[in-house]
């Protein structure tokens, strides 16, 4: 049985294949301009270039897909990365170091595709990979609560960190997750 595949309805979820980056790609540029608002930024962004480079082949490193037929709907992507203070507090980033941290990012669902368990099962997937991979001590991850279903979600399967939120509606309203590692 392989633990980076699945069934979840009519999609199959499962570890990224060099096949799937355009797909993936696409649905994280879609992501950034029609869901977030503001488009590909190269300082936030810089991974979706090279998905390749950032996500297959480092060995640490992973993008999982959920995929209907041959078209990609959903992506998750875990490195090795720790979050970087600015623009996060300092006491943050110290306590969620280079190298023992694993990160997630780019945990997107396109809206027709959502309610499906989608970005759960991705999650799940990418939760094992991270627990199973040497070396790594925690699952960090940040949401912006302006994206709808973010925080619920993230409750759901995480452990609040710290609420960075400052109440202004044009900036990030972060709040920052640990997700616990079966062991």
């Amino acid at each position: 049985m392989n633990p980076y595949h699945r069934e979840v309805g009519p999609y199959e979820v499962r570890r990224a294949r060099e096949s799937d980056l355009d797909g993936a790609r696409s649905v994280m540029l879609d992501t950034f301009y029609q869901e977030f608002g503001y488009g590909y930024r190269p300082e936030w962004h810089r991974d979706v270039v090279d998905l390749e480079g950032a996500y297959l082949r480092p060995e640490r490193h992973a993008l999982f897909v959920a995929v209907k037929g041959d078209e990609v709907v959903a992506t998750t992507g875990v490195r090795a990365t720790a979050p970087a203070s600015p623009p996060h507090p300092a006491w943050l980033a110290a306590r969620y170091p280079d190298g023992v941290t694993a990160q997630l990012f780019r945990v997107y669902v396109r809206p027709d595709h959502r309610r499906a368990g989608l970005a759960r099962a991705l999650v799940e997937m990418a939760t094992g990979f991270v627990a199973a991979t040497p070396g790594y001590e925690r699952l960090y991850l940040h949401t912006d609560t302006r994206i709808a279903g973010a925080e619920p979600f993230w409750r759901s399967v995480a452990e609040e960190v710290h609420d960075a939120r400052d109440g202004d509606p044009i900036t990030f309203q972060t709040v920052h997750f640990e997700i616990p590692l079966p062991r």
